[in-house]
């Protein structure tokens, strides 16, 4: 579905599938693939993952707080990799830190939303990932 694929990357199972439902009930025209950290998301935009493939440009959703490789980590590796350094990322995080989003945007994020800003069962983020992927030409 779409011509662009979501890559979720959080580690909390709740916060997933809320925001996959959400996908499913705003129509948001885009594929959705999950990574449980950085290190899984590396390897999957890298095409080194055993079942997890895309094949369309990619919107990140990076969460920042996760076991193994965090979401800050995951923005070093990226934006250091010429392949990957134009990927578009969002952080959707529940820190609303000014110190976590001045950092997030000193590795060139898109956004950054806190999850208990986007809304009862991730609505707006629905909305706002949706119209992004329908307008927006992706790299």
């Amino acid at each position: 579905m779409g011509d662009c694929t979501v890559l979720l990357v959080d580690d909390d199972d709740v916060a997933i599938e809320g925001v996959l439902r959400s996908f499913r009930k705003h129509l948001v025209p885009c594929r959705t693939v999950t990574a449980g950290d950085g290190g899984e998301a590396l390897k999957i935009l890298r095409g080194r993952h055993p079942s997890k493939h895309i094949d369309t440009p990619v919107i990140v959703l990076l969460d920042l707080n996760m076991p193994g490789m965090d979401g800050f980590q995951f923005l070093d590796v990226i934006r250091a990799d010429i392949a990957l350094r134009r990927t578009v990322v969002f952080v959707l995080s529940t820190s609303a830190r000014d110190q976590d989003r001045c950092r997030a945007y000193d590795g060139h994020v898109a956004g950054y939303m806190v999850k208990s800003s986007v809304g009862p069962q991730f609505a707006r983020l629905a909305d706002f990932i949706g119209q992004y992927a329908r307008t927006q030409h992706l790299p």
